[in-house]
């Protein structure tokens, strides 16, 4: 009696294993089908061939040399930063033509939302953006997240 109860026991957790790996292979077939062209479309995007410019609009020294710095980390081709010309309260991702994915892209990796994205014009608060793919504008709003100040390396 007690090798039964063992063996039915063992057989029912074989089951509870083997049954629903069957159920959800073919599930996950399906959901990663779905969900391969958007971690290719952001893999499309070459960090070190986006010419990419910080931009620092608020009062806290080093705002723009601390975000161009941990974009510089993750691959991006960063140009020296810069102020703006106008105090923003609110972070902006600019982009020249072509350049909306990388721009998103961007902004998904300093934990912005896609809103923060929009075509880079006449109007951005930054002289001459010439050249550039996307223009980063830090506003207040990421500037008081508590980053820690960095320093130019020595030479």
């Amino acid at each position: 009696m007690m090798g039964s109860l063992v063996s039915l026991a063992g057989a029912g957790y074989i089951g509870s294993v083997v049954g629903p790996h069957f159920k959800t292979t073919s599930a996950s077939s399906t959901t990663s089908t779905s969900t391969r062209p958007l971690s290719t479309t952001t893999s499309t995007v070459a960090h070190a061939s986006v010419k990419v410019l910080v931009a620092n609009g608020t009062q806290e020294p080093n705002t723009a040399g601390h975000f161009a710095q941990q974009l510089q980390l993750q691959g991006w081709n960063v140009a020296v930063p810069k102020n703006s010309t106008v105090p923003a309260t609110k972070t902006t991702i600019y982009f020249a033509p072509l350049q909306q994915e990388a721009a998103v892209l961007v902004a998904s990796e300093l934990g912005l939302p896609a809103t923060a994205v929009q075509s880079l014009t006449a109007s951005a608060p930054v002289a001459n953006t010439t050249g550039l793919d996307v223009v980063v504008v830090i506003g207040s709003d990421l500037a008081g997240t508590g980053f820690p100040a960095t320093t130019a390396p020595a030479t």
